[in-house]
């Protein structure tokens, strides 16, 4: 005798509520993952994030504190500028001006011997050549700084000038007077020509002087106002060895040690 089968039964529905729990326990676990990841992000910056923020917070401070007063009684100021001139130039020299002239070098020759007791002629040739003449501030030099009255003075070393650049190929020669042995005067007039830039190039710095001040003193003012707190509030003045300084002013000569 067959076995009856009993008939297939529909499959029961979960409730509807029970489906709405799941999805919102769905949600709630996403939520959570999500904020857990954004907590452990947050460790990891976060060391790195503080000590940024302190040593800005340091950095400004410190700045905060530097002002000129304090430098000068620290006895700072010079080896300070130094430093920050030789970095920004990338060289030991402070270069402020450079000329370009054309000049005119004359030389007379008087010849000695002659026809008997006839003495020839004396041969007068020039040369015009451009030159030209670069002068700069040695950074390595002496300089000496001096606060007073809230103005910063400061001895500058000596101006000097690089060896003077002459355009050999746009050189011209001239004889003025004479006309024998010109062929020497104008060799030797050649050979005269290096002497006689450096001497031109040594009356030039009167011209350049002014210049070097102005552009010493804004070089100078630059420096304090990015290295102190308060140091657009100081005027610079600008010496040269051999100027005389005003009274009550003491610079180049050694001070007494600080306490």
């Amino acid at each position: 005798m067959a076995e009856s089968i009993p008939p297939l039964l529909p499959a029961k529905e979960p409730p509807k509520g029970q489906w709405a729990k799941t999805t919102l326990w769905l949600v709630v676990l996403l939520v959570v993952a999500v904020n857990l990841a954004l907590l452990v992000r947050s460790c990891v910056r976060l060391p790195g994030e503080a000590l940024d923020k302190a040593g800005r917070v340091i950095e400004k401070t410190g700045r905060a504190l530097a002002d000129v007063a304090a430098a000068f009684k620290q006895g700072k100021v010079t080896t300070e500028f130094v430093s920050y001139a030789t970095s920004l130039t990338n060289e030991s020299h402070f270069q402020f001006a450079t000329l370009k002239q054309t000049e005119l070098f004359t030389r007379a020759q008087e010849n000695t011997t002659g026809f008997g007791y006839i003495p020839l002629p004396e041969v007068v040739v020039e040369a015009r050549a451009p030159v030209e003449y670069t002068y700069f501030l040695d950074l390595n030099g002496h300089w000496d700084f001096l606060l007073k009255d809230n103005v910063v003075y400061v001895l500058a070393p000596p101006i000097r000038f690089n060896k003077p650049a002459v355009d050999a190929s746009a050189i011209s020669y001239e004889v003025r007077r004479g006309y024998l042995k010109t062929a020497d005067a104008l060799e030797n007039l050649k050979k005269s020509i290096t002497s006689m830039v450096k001497v031109k190039a040594t009356d030039n710095i009167e011209l350049v002087r002014e210049n070097g001040r102005r552009q010493t003193s804004e070089f100078v003012e630059r420096w304090l106002t990015r290295s102190f707190t308060d140091g657009k509030s100081y005027p610079v003045k600008v010496y040269f060895p051999g100027e005389k300084l005003p009274e009550g002013i003491t610079l180049g000569k050694e001070k007494p040690a600080l306490p």
